[in-house]
């Protein structure tokens, strides 16, 4: 259940980064509009004045002045760029929602026809938030790789636990060199057979361990940092 939490948490935080600058984005918009509405207003003023004494030349410059102070040209860039941006922190938000619901419920805890790339995505999206600070995540998966008969519930459980293992792997060998380490995941097939890879460059594992990484409740960590269950349920 604590592990649970912290993953929430995670998830929280990563959808509050998008939606505070799609607020941002959205108070800008708002502003610059109304200076926009306020141009326009004298504008019209102005045209309906010329209309019937083209010599009143001092609407127009009033104009300029008006376009000077609310910075026309810089509004013309921004407001395109703000509206662009509160789309990528929508869609951002709308993947995130998507992957937790996903990761969450991802169909019954029977063997079924399964597409282990989405899952692999799914995985990824969720648990950003324990390998982002670390690590860079790079995915190569087959584009032409079949739906899999499994249970898809165990198969994301097992990638989730691996990323974090890994994600921990290189936190640790960061403290050495403080540099963001690397998270590769491949799908592929092989014969007849689906493959996963997960690789990273974290600190490693060493030669006395690797008969009981996979051993319940083994563990190297300390003490309320592992519960030696991520491996042995993979």
């Amino acid at each position: 259940m604590q592990s649970i939490g912290q993953l929430a948490a995670g998830i929280a935080h990563e959808i509050n980064t998008p939606i505070q600058y799609i607020g941002d984005n959205i108070s800008f918009l708002e502003e610059g509009f109304n200076d926009l509405l306020k141009l326009n207003k004298k504008q019209d003023s102005t045209l309906t004045s010329l209309a019937v004494n083209p010599e009143q030349q001092q609407l127009l410059e009033t104009i300029e002045t008006l376009k000077d102070e609310i910075d026309m040209e810089m509004l013309k860039e921004e407001i395109p760029l703000a509206i662009t941006q509160s789309g990528e922190g929508i869609n951002r938000v709308k993947n995130i929602v998507q992957a937790m619901k996903e990761f969450s419920h991802p169909g019954k805890d029977s063997m079924e026809l399964t597409d282990l790339n989405k899952l692999i995505e799914s995985t990824i999206t969720v648990c950003r938030n324990e390998w982002k600070y670390n690590a860079e995540m790079v995915t190569d998966l087959d584009s032409n790789l079949p739906t899999v008969e499994c249970i898809a519930q165990v198969i994301s459980q097992a990638l989730l636990n691996i990323v974090v293992n890994a994600s921990h792997a290189i936190a640790e060998r960061n403290n050495e060199n403080d540099q963001k380490g690397r998270i590769t995941i491949q799908s592929q097939m092989v014969d007849k057979w689906a493959e996963i890879k997960i690789s990273d460059n974290g600190c490693g594992i060493p030669e006395e361990y690797l008969t009981r990484v996979f051993e319940p409740f083994f563990t190297t960590k300390d003490v309320g940092k592992g519960t030696g269950q991520g491996l042995a349920l993979a």
